[in-house]
């Protein structure tokens, strides 16, 4: 980690502020933690991205967000355990990447019971910006997948199947 421990403390704590949002579905706290709003002038709407896993890049806070919305619509239920966090500062622009430990969940199950849960990993580079107001918000974010090993009961992929 890089940068003044003050400053890696208030980038660590709007990350951890992010993530938390996200598992509570809370699209308000999310918009005040992204950038562009009214609360952040120096930055423009169409200056902020976000790539999801899977999903081409979206540019623009309204773009940012909607997508946002639509993830929280369709997910019951999702837990991010964040590994190999690593923040670094350089005046008012931090970045930090992380390995997103994702358990997430369908729609509920006919008795109201939990619907399945499926687990994933996505690295993750979130930049941060810090506004006039002292606030760190978020600049740009970036989420690939990452390919599980298969066993080994397998074939090769080029090894041909026996009978």
């Amino acid at each position: 980690m890089t940068g003044s421990g003050a400053d890696v403390a208030a980038v660590e704590a709007a990350n951890t502020a992010l993530y938390e949002a996200l598992e509570r579905g809370d699209l308000e706290t999310l918009g005040e933690l992204w950038a562009g709003g009214a609360q952040d002038v120096e930055v423009a709407d169409g200056d902020v991205s976000v790539v999801h896993p899977g999903w081409p890049v979206l540019l623009g806070r309204s773009e940012v967000l909607r997508s946002y919305a639509l993830i929280m619509a369709s997910t019951e239920y999702i837990q991010f355990f964040l590994t190999d966090v690593e923040i670094s500062v350089l005046g008012d622009t931090a970045l930090v990447t992380c390995t997103e430990n994702i358990l997430s969940g369908g729609p509920a199950e006919e008795d109201g019971s939990v619907g399945p849960l499926i687990g994933g990993l996505v690295v993750a580079t979130n930049v941060f910006r810090r506004g006039a107001d002292g606030e760190w918000r978020l600049w740009a974010r970036h989420g690939s997948p990452v390919l599980v090993e298969q066993d080994d009961e397998g074939p090769e992929p080029d090894e041909p199947l026996q009978d």
